[in-house]
C-alpha cells in the first residue's frame, strides 16, 4: 500500500521507527505520521485530559524524482510488501 498515483514525479520515500514500514507519500516533510499504525489525533479532550500529541514516527530516508524512477519504487516496494512474486529479487 503506497500513496503515490499514477505520473507522480516527486515523492518521498519514508520508514517508520516504530513499525519497521516503508513507503513512499507525496508528501515530503522530514517526519510525518506513519500511516500504517499512527493514528489520527482526536483533540476533543475533556478538562481532565492531557493534550494528546501526534507521534510523527515516519522519516524521510530519500526523495525519488522522475516519473519513472518512481513508478520503479512503487512496484518494488508493492512487490516486497505484497510478498507474492520474489524474481524481481
Amino acid at each position: 500500500m503506497n500513496f503515490v498515483p499514477d505520473g507522480t514525479i516527486m515523492c518521498g520515500f519514508y520508514e517508520c521507527k516504530e513499525c519497521d514500514m516503508r513507503y513512499l507519500d507525496t508528501k515530503i516533510v522530514p517526519r510525518m505520521m506513519c500511516p500504517y499504525c499512527g493514528k489520527e489525533v482526536d483533540m476533543e479532550i475533556g478538562p481532565d485530559d492531557e493534550m494528546p500529541t501526534n507521534m510523527e514516527t515516519a522519516v524521510l530516508l530519500d526523495v525519488i524524482e522522475g516519473e519513472e524512477d518512481v513508478a520503479r519504487m512503487d512496484v518494488l516496494l508493492n512487490t516486497a510488501f505484497d510478498n507474492s512474486d520474489d524474481s524481481w529479487i
